[in-house]
């Protein structure tokens, strides 16, 4: 059966994905969506949870924002439930890690391979629509145009400039930590890991700093030997048959906004403050 293909206003997009996760939603399926370097784990259509190697670990946010330690998180992901006393934090988490890696693999050129699994137990905490997913990764504009594509997040350093040409810049706590670590030799991915930050975040931060001159434009760093031979054979395996992308024009009206999702992360966000 053919699907109508997801509006992705100025997005590049791969079709397959984009058709394949509405119809997993359509069809109320369980299991994981494989994607390029991540895969999306879905209940019932919903999406509970989704990972991306380029992305930060849903295990880091939490340390970093004092949720949880790794530890009592590996204790939580064995016995399949949430750690104690988590809340609402953990559920703003959960979303912003499903968030983060879908922008990414949404621009994944990969076809994706679906297969069915047990529920994953996240999906009590963390439910989003495909559709809402869409629209916000579509809201955040193409991950290629621009300064700091999103292919390079893991593959050029971060440098600082050496020289400012401004007497004087303002910037967000944000790009400051941004700026602070970046040390010529830490990509995106890795900033955003240390720090216990989203790789989107992080990467807008980068995209501002370098329009004011602060970070220098990227290049690209081709790995060789045995450092880029441990990262291919960390990367899940895939069959990579490579199918081409459309950009699809901007729709007349917007699907409308999932009202639940956007409340469920007002108050957990509100519960981080």
């Amino acid at each position: 059966m053919n699907l109508p293909e997801f509006n992705m206003p100025g997005m590049v997009v791969s079709v397959e994905l984009a058709n394949e996760l509405r119809r997993l939603e359509d069809e109320r399926g369980t299991g994981v969506l494989h994607a390029g370097d991540g895969a999306f784990h879905l209940v019932d259509g919903l999406i509970a949870c989704a990972e991306c190697r380029r992305t930060t670990r849903l295990d880091r946010l939490m340390a970093e924002a004092g949720v949880a330690s790794v530890e009592v998180w590996r204790q939580a992901e064995s016995a399949a439930t949430a750690p104690e006393a988590a809340g609402p934090r953990l559920e703003a988490l959960a979303l912003l890690s499903v968030f983060d890696a879908a922008y990414f693999l949404l621009a994944s050129r990969t076809v994706p391979e679906f297969q069915p699994a047990p529920p994953h137990w996240l999906a009590s905490i963390c439910r989003v629509a495909p559709r809402a997913l869409v629209d916000e990764c579509a809201r955040r504009g193409d991950p290629e145009v621009g300064r700091w594509p999103a292919s390079l997040v893991d593959r050029a350093p971060v440098v600082p400039a050496r020289r400012v040409r401004r007497q004087r810049v303002v910037l967000t706590a944000g790009q400051a930590e941004v700026l602070a670590a970046a040390d010529t030799g830490r990509t995106v991915s890795g900033i955003a890991r240390d720090l216990g930050r989203t790789t989107y975040g992080c990467l807008v931060a980068v995209r501002d700093l370098t329009a004011a001159g602060l970070i220098e434009q990227p290049v690209p760093v081709v790995m060789t030997g045995p450092l880029a031979a441990a990262d291919v054979e960390s990367t899940p395996r895939l069959r990579r048959r490579m199918r081409p992308t459309v950009s699809v024009p901007i729709p007349d009206r917007w699907e409308p906004v999932d009202r639940d999702v956007l409340v469920r992360l007002r108050a957990a966000l509100e519960e981080l403050t």
